[in-house]
């Protein structure tokens, strides 16, 4: 019986020019086919533009189960390039320990903290390795690894990977140029502490079986082999696997992992399946699955949370760079929150109900977010009491394909890549895809998410005990006919009823089922008399209006709600 492998995926991380690939090269002892920088640009300009993957095995740690057993590593060397950071946000999916690489004599880059963000999401430890450390000099050297160390211990005080353990190595001393016999400093130090943090993965062979495919390439005689990391559920010789992308099925006729055959592979293993052919560049990375396992969708309602470190709101129909699975495609955004009735019930995770109410936002509300004026309309000024949970709709610009509560990253990575900024600004859980092209129709009227409206005018004269005339509620040309039998409240205190438009200019009649207060009547009749003094030649409009408005006016509230997916746009009052 061959002896177990234990498969950690580790994520190597960090600025561009930190020294990742060098280190992924010191640690490892099997390159995998996708690894050390295979684009021909890649290695003219000395940066990794793809997630390249190699592997280090070492005896099993006793703290991992007893028997004899190796420790397979495989190294995820992903691109520090910024433009590049879709590629790892397809990455950070796939990794169960992160290795953070910071060039010692520079800190914390932008980068380096937008790779932080994405380990916190996708990722549960972290190891900083602290690299260049031959570029310090000889007697500087211990003091300015204990000056970073400490600096990168506060910058970590406040994310889940405090006190994570700090190694300083120079992965390749003297730089690209030097010679291959020169040794790399601390690396066998840094192993032992990877073996110490490695941790057994919750690993589950049941489910839909999905990979994330990173290499794709053909073998004469043989067919295609696309290389990867299984996400989910398993695989065994003879399975037939669905192409999504190319919406074809294939056959399973053989399957290596590093160079040895295998016949079943499980999630997290990291795998090369060899299928009936077709053409490599038709899928350079991609997702394979169980056959009709993955669903391609047009729109999703997703559970979020903003990124602390993005600087600005996150405004409803704005456009953001979404990445879900492993596809990163440009989508809008709207946000909603529970309606206030429901703002302290308990909401259940990953599940999303459409029998509840919505109120709909102008923009996710943070404890730093501005109340924008629809925001104030739908009376969240002052102390906001913060929802428990929010959720969006986004739109895709192109249909995706991805499985069912997959993460979703939200990033603007159209900003300035120089610029020292986050530009991840959110993340969250695909709750609910909408595979219908047709959506907006099908779909959207069943998701109950409504705008609050408040509306004020006043009222410019009595008619009778029962009856008033007001204005200022409607512009000229609306049509006032759909307004009529909807109530409103007079700030003296009357409940009463729109009951239809009056002349043209806008004014309406409101009909007062329990009649007029004596007192209002007098005010109104008070403000009538001031107005009707004095001849209409001598008294310009403002005059009028100024005249008017020092005596008490009484106001109209007119409060409703209206769905904004409701094709009717009725106004709702409770």
């Amino acid at each position: 019986m061959a002896a177990r492998v234990l498969n950690v995926n580790v994520g190597v991380l960090g600025h561009i020019d930190s020294g990742k690939t060098a280190l992924a090269r010191a640690l490892s002892t099997t390159g995998s086919t996708a690894a050390f920088d295979r684009a021909p640009q890649s290695r003219a300009r000395g940066i990794t533009l793809d997630l390249g993957f190699s592997c280090l095995r070492t005896a099993l740690p006793p703290h991992l189960g007893p028997g004899p057993g190796e420790l397979q590593f495989t190294l995820v060397d992903c691109p520090g390039h910024a433009s590049l950071i879709r590629t790892i946000i397809g990455g950070a999916q796939i990794i169960d320990l992160m290795m953070l690489v910071i060039d010692v004599t520079k800190g914390m880059q932008t980068q380096s903290a937008e790779c932080l963000v994405i380990g916190q999401i996708a990722c549960q430890k972290m190891v900083v390795v602290l690299n260049k450390i031959d570029l310090l000099p000889e007697g500087k050297k211990q003091s300015a690894i204990e000056k970073m160390t400490k600096k990168m211990q506060k910058t970590l005080e406040n994310t889940k990977f405090s006190g994570c353990p700090i190694v300083a190595v120079a992965a390749k001393p003297g730089g690209p140029e030097a010679p291959e016999s020169e040794t790399p400093l601390g690396v066998s130090e840094l192993i032992e502490v990877l073996k110490s943090e490695a941790y057994l993965p919750s690993r589950d062979p049941s489910g839909h079986f999905l990979m994330a495919v990173d290499h794709c390439f053909s073998i004469k005689g043989q067919g295609t082999v696309m290389t990867g990391t299984i996400l989910s559920g398993s695989v065994s010789l003879g399975d037939n696997v669905e192409i999504p992308a190319l919406k074809v099925t294939k056959k399973v006729k053989s399957m290596q992992m590093f160079h040895t055959p295998v016949t079943y592979a499980m999630q997290g293993d990291r795998v090369g399946v060899c299928v009936t052919q077709f053409d490599p560049k038709l899928l350079e990375r991609g997702l394979i699955c169980t056959p009709d396992s993955l669903h391609t969708i047009h729109a999703a309602i997703i559970s979020l949370k903003k990124i602390q470190y993005f600087r600005g709101a996150l405004q409803t129909k704005a456009k953001f760079h979404i990445t879900v699975g492993h596809e990163t495609v440009m989508g809008r955004v709207m946000f909603f929150s529970p309606a206030p009735a429901n703002i302290n019930e308990e909401i259940q995770e990953n599940v999303f109900d459409f029998e509840k109410d919505y109120l709909y936002q102008e923009e996710y509300l943070s404890k730093d977010s501005v109340s924008s004026e629809e925001n104030k309309e739908n009376d969240q000024t002052g102390e906001v009491q913060l929802p428990k949970q929010q959720w969006a709709l986004l739109e895709f610009e192109k249909p995706v394909t991805c499985p069912k509560l997959c993460l979703v990253i939200g990033s603007k990575l159209d900003t300035d890549i120089h610029a020292n900024t986050c530009r991840l600004a959110f993340h969250g859980v695909l709750l609910q895809g909408m595979e219908d092209k047709n959506y907006t129709e099908t779909f959207l009227p069943k998701l109950k998410v409504y705008k609050q409206k408040h509306k004020e005018g006043q009222v410019e004269r009595v008619m009778d005990d029962y009856s008033v005339i007001g204005r200022s509620l409607f512009k000229k040309e609306t049509n006032i006919q759909i307004f009529v039998g909807l109530k409103v409240k007079l700030s003296t205190g009357e409940d009463g009823i729109i009951d239809g438009g009056f002349g043209q200019s806008g004014k309406f009649k409101i009909r007062i089922p329990d009649g007029l207060k004596p007192d209002t009547k007098m005010m109104l009749t008070a403000v009538s008399k001031k107005k009707s003094k004095g001849g209409k030649g001598d008294m310009t409009k403002e005059d009028e209006n100024s005249k008017n408005d020092s005596a008490v006016p009484v106001t109209i509230s007119l409060i409703f709600k209206r769905y904004v997916f409701d094709t009717q746009k009725k106004m709702i009052q409770s």
